[in-house]
Order: C-alpha cells, then structure tokens, then sequence
C-alpha cells in the first residue's frame, strides 16, 4: 500500500514559450530570382527570337536587328551576330545592342 502513495508520474513541461523564427529574415533574392543579365554576349551568334539581355528598364537600348518585348527583355530580330556599342545620348553614354 506504501508503494501505491509513492508512484511517481514524471511530465515534463516548457516552463517558458518556443521562439519561433521570423518569416522576415530570409533572403529575399535567393527564392524568387528573376534572372536578369546579359545571355548573350558580344560576338556570340544569336537566332531569330531568342534572348540577348533580360533587364529591368531600358538600361540597354536597342540597335538595329534587336526589339524590345513587354517587359524590355531584348530580343533578336534576325539570325546574326550580337554587338554592343557605345554612343552618348543627350549628354550621357548608352550602350547599344545591334544584331549584324
């Protein structure tokens, strides 16, 4: 009967609350990247549609063979050879994409 009264029942329980973490602290460019650059660069051959330049804005401006779709992304018009060049546009430097 003693051992009866003395039966132990070991529960264990948090004496303070779980840290969770933050849905705030990840990087942000690492889950949802956008892809954006140069695909093809100067001299390289290029198809009739496919990618030079994905961008944001129109930091590259278009040359002759090239066109911009909705969103800038440059495109070639025509099979040929990717060029850049410089030249200065009201009073600053732009860089030009031409395919020749």
């Amino acid at each position: 009967m003693l051992h009866q009264l003395f039966k132990l029942d070991l529960q264990f329980f948090a004496h303070k609350k779980g840290g969770g973490s933050a849905s705030t602290n990840r990087s942000h460019k690492s889950y949802n990247p956008k892809n954006l650059g140069v695909k093809k660069f100067g001299n390289e051959h290029v198809r009739e549609g496919s990618i030079i330049i994905r961008q944001r804005g129109t930091k590259y401006k278009k040359g002759k063979g090239v066109f911009f779709s909705r969103d800038y992304t440059v495109h070639a018009q025509y099979d040929g050879i990717v060029k850049y060049y410089k030249k200065r546009v009201k009073r600053k430097m732009r860089t030009f994409v031409s395919v020749l």
